[in-house]
């Protein structure tokens, strides 16, 4: 790994998954963001989705990453192709208490790790979570083999998005 270098990672996920709260919990800039009302709201939903990206950048000891937070609905994944040209690495976020959005996150680890060869971790956020699934339980519902990297994470909290990341550069 080459001290002083910048990586361009990206953070994938389903909707409603964490990606935006990752970013936004270790940029040590402000997150440029482009959340947008949600048109149709159920009860207890986000009342916000990113349309576009969300852009935060952190130094983690000696290596520079430049985080690139997609759009978690479908309707957006015009910008997946945009956002990937050129990443070194990515994190899928999960809801670790939503099983309903794995078939999701399982299409989306396939897109984006068919599309480019590089290292990717899976972070299983809200951990925190009353019913949130284990990681071993999480990995079955995503079908993904045993070496890809799961981590349990809590999007919120600046210390468990720094392991993720972390694991990740390990990785480059």
């Amino acid at each position: 790994m080459d001290m002083n270098k910048s990586y361009k990672i990206v953070i994938t996920g389903p909707f409603n998954a964490g990606k935006t709260q990752f970013v936004k919990t270790i940029s040590e800039i402000a997150v440029v963001s482009t959340e947008r009302k949600l048109t149709r709201q159920e009860p207890g939903m986000k009342a916000q989705t990113t349309v576009a990206m969300d852009y935060g950048r952190v130094k983690l000891d000696e290596v520079t990453l430049h985080l690139h937070g997609t759009p978690g609905q479908a309707r957006f994944d015009f910008m997946w192709e945009v956002l990937t040209k050129e990443m070194d690495g990515f994190v899928v976020v999960v809801d670790s208490t939503d099983p309903g959005s794995a078939a999701e996150a399982r299409e989306i680890i396939k897109i984006f790790s068919s599309a480019h060869t590089v290292p990717y971790v899976i972070a299983a956020n809200k951990q925190d979570a009353a019913g949130a699934l284990p990681v071993e339980k999480l990995r079955r519902e995503l079908g993904v083999s045993p070496n890809i990297l799961i981590m349990p994470c809590v999007a919120s909290r600046k210390t468990s998005v720094k392991q993720v990341l972390a694991q990740l550069v390990e990785l480059l």
